[in-house]
């Protein structure tokens, strides 16, 4: 999906906002599928130089920062690549700030994947329907089950197709497609992407 809706080629610059530190398989896939890249830069407010940059040699940069404001200049990367990190940085309005902060640094375009809140389970709990519920009742239920983690919203806040639609018309960003990826007849991923040129 990365490559048929990007021009990407190996020889690009790529920047992974929101790289995890853990070192499964199942993690950093664009790491993994870009092995042939020396130019790729990873930011993460998680300590990468370990797991990650023995792993990946071929990555050209580790940046510890956080993704709502990197301090980095515009245009400085031809693509900006986030999965699954939309959904850990906070409310609404911090959520817009990462999506500005993609869109800001990108020279041609930005792929932001997240879950999508109304696939029947929820990835990070494994439970499913609650997160249908209103957020607030949502997050009273994960506490009283003992998953307070995922029930403050600073690490866990999901998102719809709608809410997505609706920070891309906030940011007045023009050129931008939202596609679903489905898993059993359900869209279980959303895929923003933003085009520059």
């Amino acid at each position: 999906i990365f490559l048929k809706n990007t021009d990407y080629n190996d020889s690009m610059s790529l920047l992974d906002l929101g790289t995890t530190s853990a070192s499964n398989d199942e993690h950093n896939i664009i790491l993994q599928k870009t092995i042939n890249n020396k130019n790729i830069t990873c930011l993460s407010d998680q300590d990468l130089t370990t797991s990650i940059r023995n792993k990946y040699p071929h990555i050209k940069n580790f940046i510890k920062g956080d993704g709502k404001n990197t301090n980095l200049k515009d245009d400085l990367f031809e693509i900006v690549y986030s999965s699954a990190t939309l959904e850990h940085v906070g409310s609404y309005k911090d959520q817009i700030q990462f999506v500005k902060e993609c869109y800001r640094l990108a020279k041609k375009s930005v792929f932001i994947t997240t879950p999508n809140r109304f696939y029947p389970i929820d990835f990070h709990t494994k439970l499913p329907f609650f997160h249908w519920l209103p957020k607030k009742l949502h997050r009273i239920i994960l506490k009283f089950i003992g998953l307070e983690f995922y029930s403050l919203e600073k690490n866990l806040n999901l998102l719809c197709k709608n809410d997505l639609e609706n920070k891309i018309k906030i940011l007045n960003i023009k050129n931008y497609k939202i596609l679903n990826h489905r898993f059993i007849f359900f869209t279980s991923n959303l895929i923003l992407l933003l085009k520059k040129y």
